[in-house]
């Protein structure tokens, strides 16, 4: 990454760690993948039970890989053999200690957006684990929420809806046509621009371009 986008990437991070300061949530910055890692393990004590949605970031700075392999109790819906199986391990994840997440965009005052279409992930961003751990890309930094939005819809989710081979309009033409598509990722909408429990939401923003 070129010298420059670094330096205002790390000045930026520092405004949104403010904002995020000022609505009860805790902001962190990370030079590196691997800083972000070491920061997140420390926030995460061993033997706590974790789950996650669907957090590329995490996955991109070894996260999930270290929680699996670590002392950690992973809720993982992923190996589940049955819809039943499934079910229960999502119901679980709503009493983990730990969600990780990441977000589709926020603003650099820190106000963090989610689109969602099963809505297990916005639902546990919003309420249940005792504490959300978001990893964020300075990629996915907005100047207000109209353009966090429009980040979310424009870019997150169709590259989402191609990602999961959906057939949606965004997934054909790249862009959000505001479609009621059966196959749509766009049913839930979380706006969280304040948390009522301190030390529940902590934010890890990495001086990288993470996930989409």
């Amino acid at each position: 990454m070129n010298e420059n986008i670094v330096k205002r990437n790390e000045l930026l991070a520092q405004k949104v760690i403010k904002g995020l300061e000022s609505r009860n949530m805790t902001g962190y910055y990370a030079a590196t993948k691997e800083e972000a890692l070491k920061k997140a393990l420390e926030i995460i004590p061993e033997g706590s039970s974790v789950t996650m949605g669907g957090a590329m970031s995490a996955h991109e700075i070894g996260l999930v890989e270290a929680v699996k392999n670590g002392n950690y109790n992973f809720i993982d819906r992923d190996t589940a053999n049955t819809p039943e199986e499934k079910r229960a391990a999502m119901l679980a994840g709503y009493d983990a200690d730990f969600f990780l997440a990441s977000a589709n965009a926020m603003t650099d005052d820190g106000v963090i957006v989610n689109i969602d279409g099963n809505s297990n992930r916005v639902s546990m961003i919003a309420q249940g684990p005792k504490h959300v751990l978001f990893v964020v890309g300075m990629n996915k930094v907005c100047d207000d929420i109209d353009g966090a939005m429009k980040r979310a819809r424009n870019v997150a989710a169709p590259i989402n809806a191609q990602r999961f081979g959906l057939s949606t309009p965004c997934s054909k033409t790249g862009a959000c046509m505001d479609c009621k598509s059966p196959d749509t990722i766009c049913c839930q909408f979380l706006i969280t621009r304040f948390s009522r429990h301190k030390d529940r939401i902590h934010v890890i923003l990495v001086n990288d371009n993470l996930g989409f």
